[in-house]
């Protein structure tokens, strides 16, 4: 996916983007987020209305890691949006979102520890 710019400031960018939304199909929530720079990272909760989406029952939840990176061009502020299973090449994400989801990346996940145990 490409990035996408708004006419929103950078505040209002991430409020978009922490905001929860209620679909046809599923329901998502931020679950916590933290900013690092302009890397905007999440926990999110998806909650499926029917059966089959995301392989799960309706009513039945999963939690995923969510990278959004942000940047500004032209006067307007845009994001990108990664998961962890598309090992995101960014690995600020905070040590304790790792134990709040299954994982979906084990690579990347190594590469998040490494990142942090080299800045102690």
């Amino acid at each position: 996916m490409g990035w996408t710019f708004v006419r929103l400031t950078r505040d209002q960018v991430i409020r978009e983007l922490t905001a929860p939304h209620n679909g046809e199909h599923i329901r998502s929530e931020i679950v916590d987020h933290t900013l690092i720079d302009n890397v905007l990272w999440s926990v999110v909760r998806v909650t499926a209305k029917r059966a089959g989406v995301m392989n799960l029952a309706a009513g039945e939840s999963t939690c995923f890691i969510g990278c959004h990176l942000l940047e500004s061009a032209g006067g307007e502020w845009g994001y990108k949006s990664l998961i962890e299973a598309e090992h995101p090449y960014y690995y600020s994400c905070p040590l304790h979102y790792l134990d709040m989801v299954p994982t979906q990346c084990a690579e990347w996940r190594e590469r998040v520890h490494h990142f942090h145990a080299s800045k102690t």
